[in-house]
């Protein structure tokens, strides 16, 4: 495999929202982006918030944006904000550097994509999107 395809986006999705039931999290919404940072699906679910979509886009983005999963680019707003606020800054505030977004990989190590969850609290963001990304049999870097 060597793109996301619509029909793994939605599984990812699926799977990201059955883990969101079994931990009993709020309502997510979860983004899937290409290798490219363009959108392959978006779901939100019921109660969802109106500006989820975006914060879910942001974090899969950012994860595409340093090819790492955006928990990297959560430490590094800590140590180096200048650098994460710079990096923003050329992004056109397109990031947000908190974990749930997720870098998908195929078993050889090439990128494929990134998925962003938001809705609940970073750490159970990224358990959904570890969770959606493990059911299509692929690989997660959290970073």
């Amino acid at each position: 495999m060597r793109k996301l395809s619509l029909s793994t986006a939605q599984k990812i999705i699926s799977a990201a929202f059955e883990k969101a039931a079994e931990l009993g999290l709020k309502p997510l919404t979860v983004v899937v982006l290409d290798d490219g940072g363009h959108a392959v699906s978006m779901a939100r679910q019921d109660g969802s918030s109106i500006l989820r979509p975006q914060i879910a886009n942001g974090k899969a983005y950012g994860a595409l944006a340093v090819g790492t999963g955006t928990r990297w680019l959560n430490a590094n707003a800590e140590t180096r904000p200048h650098f994460v606020q710079a990096l923003n800054g050329a992004a056109g505030g397109a990031i947000v550097p908190v974990p749930g977004g997720v870098l998908v990989k195929s078993p050889d190590g090439a990128v494929l994509g990134a998925v962003g969850v938001t809705g609940d609290t970073s750490d159970n963001d990224e358990a959904a999107a570890l969770a959606g990304i493990e059911a299509v049999q692929l690989v997660a870097d959290c970073g």
